[in-house]
């Protein structure tokens, strides 16, 4: 006889709405998970799944940012008459299974959970005591139950728009919660070493997912920046490398992000946030290199890429610069070489990206990273594609003003044989994702400096006819760039 599958409430944050889909299907096929859908999966922040049993429900919930909770389902309809009707029929058909959560010494919590309406404490209790048919005999336990059951009512969506009756009417048994307590614990707040565009802990634990990062694997991110994908492939278990063509940021000696911060510690380093939560075992190593000339051998492999390149905004997209000098070297080995760099576009920068991932990934391995875009200029040719890389995930997050950013996620399907041609992103018309975020304003960017350098002309003027001696700004940031290395 087949076992029998069970049905349970997967309950999410309405947070990252679009992210929420790719983590599951990460989640189930890296663990291979077997899961039937009972109801469409949709924008609501409750969906009805099948598992084969309640071991593997929590194995999903085991790694799931994106879930608050998991229940077991015992009644489920949009109307109350329904409900109770199935909830007693649930109760009396499974009565010997459920007996040990109703036992007299077993304590209990019911909780009233309500979505897009609010019900009051005493509209609560009575919703509970509709439900006095349970055979429930143990004492009541706020605190630290034995178990806990949930009674949940979805009002919609739109907070402007509330039925007269709530769409869907659940009951269930909790299991367990998602691993949402992570975001806290990892939050860029207490965090030791940050930069301007570190990644935060949602965002960065939701990538590590759609990477299906696993105890063991090898994980790289080659725009490491200050490690923030790093700590949170480490946290679920991967070895993590990393590099980056800023100096000052790999040896946390570029510029304080916090404004109650002057200089940077000197005990500031990757190394130093992985240690932070426990897992420098991890940490292999960070290099200063520049992605657009590849150091790695050729038989290196990763189980998996996570990155965030740059986008030309808060941190330059750069590369080093290759120069023809027909006048005679003055150098001597002794001396130090600062190479020049220039600009790398976005166009280049991801072709070669899905090339090293081709390359350098195991077959199955994925690619996980950031495409930026202005949303009126969005078309699916803009997404690359490679002949060894296949497409599985593609979210937005959006962005400020006009501009938002899609969460890519590539698996290797075959091995890489060298393409006769690479699809690359498709330019925005006849500009950069730079030049359009600073251009397509109403005043430029250009405009904008000469006008707030003319206000601080005129405040100089005002200040020295009041008698006042105006203080000189770029000697003290002279003095505080020095102050880093001293």
């Amino acid at each position: 006889m087949t076992k029998l599958w069970r049905k349970y409430i997967l309950w999410f944050a309405q947070e990252h709405v679009e992210f929420r889909i790719s983590e599951f299907q990460s989640i189930v096929k890296m663990f291979g998970i077997q899961f039937r859908p009972v109801t469409e999966q949709t924008l609501k922040p409750f969906w009805l799944v099948e598992f084969p049993d309640e071991k593997t429900a929590l194995l999903y919930a085991s790694r799931s940012i994106a879930l608050r909770a998991i229940f077991e389902l015992y009644a489920h309809s949009n109307k109350f008459p329904q409900f109770h009707e199935s909830l007693r029929a649930h109760v009396d058909e499974n009565k010997d299974e459920l007996a040990t959560y109703f036992r007299p010494d077993t304590s209990f919590k019911i909780t009233v959970e309500t979505y897009n309406k609010h019900f009051s404490q005493r509209e609560k209790i009575e919703k509970i005591e509709t439900m006095d048919y349970l055979p429930i005999e143990g004492p009541v336990n706020l605190k630290n139950p034995s178990v806990e059951w949930w009674y949940i009512e979805f009002w919609g969506l739109d907070p402007t728009a509330v039925p007269p009756e709530p769409e869907d009417i659940l009951f269930g048994r909790l299991l367990a919660h998602g691993q949402r307590h992570l975001i806290k614990e990892l939050s860029l707040k207490q965090r030791k070493f940050i930069g301007n565009t570190s990644m935060d802990a949602q965002l960065s634990l939701l990538m590590a997912n759609q990477a299906m990062v696993k105890e063991g694997d090898l994980v790289f991110d080659p725009f490491v920046g200050t490690g923030s994908l790093l700590v949170s492939a480490a946290k679920w278990g991967g070895y993590v490398l990393g590099a980056d063509i800023d100096y000052m940021m790999v040896h946390a000696r570029c510029r304080p992000s916090r404004i109650s911060q002057k200089i940077r510690e000197k005990d500031e380093s990757i190394r130093a946030n992985l240690k932070q939560y426990g897992c420098a075992d991890r940490y292999m190593d960070v290099v200063v290199a520049d992605f657009s000339n590849p150091l790695w051998h050729p038989r290196i492999s990763f189980d998996c890429i996570i990155t965030d390149p740059p986008y030309g905004i808060r941190e330059a997209t750069e590369k080093v610069e290759t120069k023809a000098n027909s006048k005679d070297s003055t150098r001597t080995d002794d001396m130090v070489h600062y190479p020049s760099t220039s600009h790398y576009s976005l166009q280049s920068l991801y072709g070669d990206l899905l090339e090293f991932a081709a390359k350098h990934l195991r077959l199955g391995g994925r690619l996980v990273c950031w495409l930026p875009f202005h949303r009126e200029d969005y078309n699916p040719e803009m997404v690359p594609q490679h002949n060894n890389l296949t497409l599985v995930a593609n979210s937005e997050q959006r962005l400020t003003g006009n501009t938002s950013r899609r969460l890519l996620t590539y698996e290797k399907h075959s091995q890489y044989s060298v393409p006769e041609t690479t699809q690359l992103p498709v330019a925005t018309p006849s500009e950069d994702f730079r030049d359009r975020y600073f251009n397509s304003a109403v005043e430029s960017r250009k405009e904008r400096r000469m006008r707030k350098a003319e206000q601080r002309e005129l405040g100089r003027a005002e200040m020295e006819l009041r008698g006042k001696v105006p203080s000189d700004g770029r000697a003290k940031k002279c003095e505080l760039n020095k102050a880093r290395f001293n």
